[in-house]
């Protein structure tokens, strides 16, 4: 079974950390930031 994977770009200081946080959350996911 595939494991599903979500990515969020975007500019610097746009939010994308705290949106991908939330997501993370809501949805049971594990929260990675790869810090690139």
């Amino acid at each position: 079974m595939p494991v599903p994977v979500i990515t969020i770009d975007g500019p610097s200081a746009s939010g994308k950390g705290t949106v991908a946080e939330r997501v993370a959350l809501a949805l049971g996911f594990h929260f990675l930031d790869s810090g690139a």
